[in-house]
């Protein structure tokens, strides 16, 4: 396994986070964590699958190692449940863009720390990201932003 890459998450521990972020008991972890409902290209199969976000309005943005992105390459279509709350949204994938994309995962480890473990990055003395730690973080992840539209 190189530096970057973390251990997949088993798929029992995203069940588990699937049944919680469903139950009146997601407020333990919904300010960070949402389920994202996406169509497989290929396959035609609904898969849903818990990520965590950050919010801005009505942009959401995720970061992922997972292969399972490609499905939303180009814009696709996906639903969301953020704190236990229905959404809808187009999202997309950035994978090319690395100065972009290092910039939203800086903001993104600053608003949820617990995350920088599976990119490895460190904080420094005043709880900011090592700048260095996330662009090297940026060259092995691909960032999804989905742009919530109105029900």
């Amino acid at each position: 396994m190189s530096q970057q890459e973390s251990a997949p998450i088993p798929p029992f521990i995203n069940k588990v986070m699937s049944t919680v972020l469903r139950s009146p008991l997601h407020g333990m972890v919904s300010k960070s964590i949402m389920l994202i409902t996406f169509t497989g290209r290929k396959s035609g199969k609904t898969y849903t699958t818990p990520i965590s976000y950050t919010r801005d309005g009505n942009l959401v943005t995720a970061f992922t190692h997972a292969k399972w992105s490609h499905n939303l390459v180009g814009g696709a279509p996906v639903a969301l449940t953020i704190k236990n709350k229905p959404l809808q949204g187009e999202a997309d994938v950035v994978s090319d863009d690395k100065d972009a994309i290092a910039t939203a995962l800086n903001t993104h480890l600053s608003q949820v720390k617990m995350d920088a473990k599976y990119y490895q990055v460190n904080f420094d003395d005043k709880g900011a990201p090592n700048w260095e730690d996330v662009v090297r973080a940026a060259d092995n992840c691909e960032m999804i932003r989905v742009k919530l539209v109105e029900n």
